[in-house]
């Protein structure tokens, strides 16, 4: 199996557990109701069943621990709410939940969905793209959008993301703040720099990979790794690139992403990483020294510190072990990049049109204390659930993001500048089909199967061959 898939299956399945296992596990009854409500279907809902009497609320299984939750919340803020929700779970990933979607959005008039969550991988057809013309603008659903997210200081790459091309309308916001920051062992700082602090660190991997090089090779001379993985950096590369994968309708590989095949191949070839897949074993088990080389750090958003290296760094109080947990500490990355996340939309003409943009409002735009945003980011929205990034800059700003498992540091500290500079980058239709692909061709490359040029001509067929199959 090529390594490129597996990163890329790994990545999509593992998300998809991070969240259930961590904040919610479904259960398998198909479409009857749970004792919250929450409606669950692993194949299309019967259309002419759907309840057209309340806000339906559509979503994929992996926010089955979020969603619910995110509703019985606002119900509490709004006792006089005369308005009752019917939530839809559909199970399997985002791509398979994406078809239920574009069939009720299609079907039009009642059934469809009053709100929707779309994942990033599949946002682009919502916003951008063919079912873009579905959705309700947030003004036009009342929201005085613009001067709430001036104020919000949303995150400019949520909002790049969310805006219709076509009238420059926003028509999906997210509620989670996921600019990638650096993830770094204070020890192994300290080792090779004398120091842990993040300004040092910071300084020593960037900006611009030439500093990331003198980097590595600074910790190569102790004895090791940079990062575990090459795909490691691919989000910071392929976000950083001043092009999408298209220009003037034709396939265009951006300088900057062309760049991988060269860095990619320089940490390969100088020992500088451990060789590992994103998500697996391997991948993880160097966030606790489980394998022959330690490594410094993890490029990633605050979720990937708090589901994935707490998860996997050996923690066990009741057993009197650390781990590496408090060994760990924050930075800026080497280029400002930001990893997944979820969109809400809203179809246009709601029946309940004042709910829909208010809960809409709730979510994406409100910073009060009582908003969802203040409660995700302090720490306050489920006992089983850490804080986290959210889109709200102006929110983090005011928020105590001061964790055990960094030292005590304030992780907004970093994650404000981090988001402030993070841009959406030009999205299309077949991102993710084309960036399987150029990182297939890169990893055959960097193993010196293939020539940097074959490499570049067998890209090209490929995403030709898998686009013609697709039209």
């Amino acid at each position: 199996m090529k390594r490129p898939i597996v990163f890329l299956l790994l990545a999509s399945l593992i998300m998809a557990f991070i969240l259930t296992s961590c904040i919610g596990s479904p259960e398998s009854n198909n479409l009857g109701q749970n004792d919250r409500g929450e409606n669950k279907a692993s194949d299309p809902p019967n259309l002419s069943e759907i309840e057209t009497d309340k806000v339906r609320i559509w979503f994929y299984q992996a926010l089955e621990g979020t969603v619910p939750e995110m509703i019985e919340k606002y119900k509490k803020l709004k006792p006089f709410l005369d308005t009752e929700f019917d939530l839809y779970s559909f199970e399997g990933n985002s791509d398979s939940y994406s078809s239920y979607v574009d069939t009720a959005l299609q079907a039009g008039g009642s059934v469809a969905p009053d709100i929707y969550f779309v994942e990033y991988n599949q946002i682009y057809k919502y916003t951008k793209g063919d079912a873009t013309g579905y959705a309700a603008s947030y003004k036009e659903l009342g929201i005085d959008v613009d001067r709430l997210i001036d104020e919000a200081k949303i995150s400019k790459y949520i909002v790049d993301i969310g805006t219709r091309p076509t009238d420059n309308q926003v028509v999906a916001l997210s509620y989670e703040g996921t600019a990638g920051i650096f993830i770094y062992r204070r020890s192994i700082a300290k080792d090779v720099w004398g120091t842990d602090d993040p300004v040092v660190v910071q300084d020593k991997i960037g900006p611009g990979w030439d500093r990331f090089f003198d980097a590595a090779e600074d910790l190569k001379s102790k004895g090791y790794a940079i990062v575990s993985s090459h795909f490691d950096l691919w989000r910071q590369i392929d976000a950083s690139a001043d092009s999408g994968w298209f220009k003037d309708g034709d396939l265009y590989i951006d300088p900057k992403r062309e760049a991988f095949l060269d860095i990619s191949k320089k940490l390969e070839d100088n020992g500088y990483h451990n060789d590992t897949i994103l998500f697996s074993e391997e991948w993880t088990g160097d966030m606790w020294d489980n394998n022959e080389r330690q490594v410094l750090g993890f490029f990633g958003p605050a979720w990937l510190l708090s589901y994935v290296i707490f998860s996997h760094s050996g923690y066990k109080p009741d057993a009197n072990q650390m781990g590496s947990f408090g060994d760990w500490a924050v930075c800026q990355p080497t280029e400002n990049f930001f990893w997944d996340g979820n969109w809400v939309l809203a179809r246009k003409d709601p029946k309940y049109k004042k709910t829909v943009a208010d809960l809409l409002e709730w979510m994406t735009l409100d910073i009060s204390d009582t908003g969802l945003q203040y409660e995700l980011a302090n720490g306050t929205f489920s006992k089983d659930r850490p804080m986290e990034g959210v889109a709200s800059i102006a929110v983090m700003e005011r928020s105590d993001g001061s964790l055990d498992i960094l030292g005590g540091q304030n992780i907004f500290d970093v994650l404000v500048p981090a988001s402030e500079a993070t841009r959406g980058k030009e999205i299309s239709k077949y991102d993710d089909i084309i960036s399987d692909i150029w990182i297939g061709q890169v990893d055959k490359y960097t193993q010196g199967k293939k020539t940097k040029s074959q490499a570049i001509k067998d890209f090209k067929a490929l995403v030709k061959e898998q686009l013609d199959a697709l039209e």
